[in-house]
């Protein structure tokens, strides 16, 4: 396969992905700009929530989509790494735990661009909880790895 092809197939999506997640650490991905999505969401469902409540559901929702974000990230660096030639064993330790080192970096340097970012604010929880996402994801790569190696 070309260059060309290895990187629009394995490594675009990494890049596009990044991407994303960049763009959510803006202003527009702020706790107040996100709540009045949620919010309003939340309140149809449950009318009688109390703004405590809701504050509680909408702080879960968020630091449930870095988890899910940064899985996704983790799966695509590891789908890309693996079929790149990056490395001699795909699903080796060693290579899960290159991932995970990129995630963690990627999760801080996120988290260091928030700080320049009015009504947002840089968190080492929020890399903790990036970096478990990540974790989370090369978990399920793993799992469905095992799977169909006992399949076969």
């Amino acid at each position: 396969m070309s260059k060309v092809r290895v990187f629009l197939r394995y490594w675009l999506p990494v890049c596009l992905w990044m991407a994303v997640i960049f763009r959510a650490s803006g202003d527009s991905g702020s706790f107040s700009h996100s709540s009045r999505i949620i919010g309003p969401l939340v309140r149809f469902f449950f009318p009688g929530i109390s703004d405590a409540g809701l504050h509680d559901v909408i702080f879960a929702v968020r630091k449930g989509a870095h988890l899910t974000e940064y899985a996704i990230l983790a799966v695509l660096l590891y789908r890309a790494i693996g079929r790149d030639g990056w490395t001699k064993s795909p699903g080796s330790v060693r290579t899960i735990f290159r991932v995970l080192l990129v995630v963690a970096l990627y999760a801080a340097s996120d988290e260091w661009h928030q700080s320049f970012v009015p009504n947002r604010e840089a968190s080492v929880v929020d890399v903790l909880i990036d970096t478990v996402g990540g974790g989370a994801g090369l978990s399920l790569v793993w799992a469905a790895t095992r799977a169909k190696q006992r399949r076969t």
